[in-house]
């Protein structure tokens, strides 16, 4: 594992709110996977979910956060921002990726 500095995601203040109640009920060990995998109607999906560090992973934290990483994932995510969205019409995590040359309607697939 490389535990880097300064994190290549943001996150909005919601989407930490949301995440840290996430966290309070993950076994120990587990820490936030933020990355891409192939599939989506755009090509590739998001992947955001709970996992064990593997080794190789970047590590970095935000807000508390600990986070990881493929380091290949750079190039589609550095610079993304995750929001949480939390209305009647939309719920859920809504990502930002300055990456994607086009995405689907639903949000949660992207080419680059």
């Amino acid at each position: 594992m490389e535990t880097i500095i300064n994190s290549p995601i943001q996150l909005t203040e919601s989407a930490i709110a949301e995440i840290k109640k996430l966290v309070a009920v993950q076994p120990a060990g587990k820490v936030l996977r933020i990355g891409a995998k192939g599939g989506g109607c755009s090509g590739l999906t998001y992947v955001l979910d709970f996992d064990e560090p593997k080794s190789g992973d970047q590590i970095f934290e935000i807000e508390g956060i600990v986070c990881a990483m493929e380091p290949a994932h750079g190039i589609y995510l550095s610079g993304m921002q995750i929001h949480w969205e939390n209305g009647l019409n939309n719920r859920g995590f809504v990502f930002s990726n300055p990456n994607a040359s086009k995405t689907c309607g639903c949000g949660t697939s992207f080419a680059v």
